[in-house]
């Protein structure tokens, strides 16, 4: 299913839905809820939208590493769903020639933060110390008088 309009943070798509806008925007969205194996699967999703969208195949080292940052953030935003906030709702990835976006929602009331002091020889607790070193920004957007969050981070394109 493909539909068209403005993309603005935290907004509704179609489950799987895809949508660009005249100035090259792109997004996509994944249904998580009560989904199994949902790790790979959200992997999987970015994976195809950064085929789409021409990130892959990558012609250049720089291009290959910017494309497997994307994935591992994925992988963490959605990991910390499942371990810390009763597992993702869904998962949103936009596009445009600067950034890219990606969006974890979940219905946990916590908030996520690099452990500190950070311990690279410790197992476990890396996840948004991993997200904070790889990504431009991130952040976590509540709704009010609604439960849940949604966890962003946005990655710069390669040049």
């Amino acid at each position: 299913m493909s539909t068209t309009r403005p993309y603005s943070p935290g907004s509704p798509e179609p489950s799987g839905g895809a949508s660009g806008t005249s100035t090259g925007r792109q997004v996509r969205t994944l249904s998580l809820e009560g989904q199994s194996g949902v790790v790979p699967l959200a992997r999987d999703f970015a994976r195809q939208a950064l085929y789409a969208w021409g990130w892959l195949p990558a012609a250049t080292a720089d291009q290959r590493a910017a494309a497997e940052d994307v994935l591992l953030v994925v992988s963490e935003l959605v990991t910390n769903a499942c371990l810390h906030a009763e597992g993702p709702e869904a998962m949103k990835i936009a596009c445009d020639k600067k950034v890219i976006r990606i969006e974890v929602s979940d219905h946990g009331t916590g908030h996520p933060a690099p452990r500190t002091p950070h311990r690279a020889g410790r197992p476990g607790g890396h996840g948004m110390f991993i997200v904070q070193r790889l990504c431009l920004d991130w952040g976590v957007v509540r709704t009010p008088g609604m439960a849940g969050k949604t966890v962003w981070a946005e990655l710069g394109a390669p040049a």
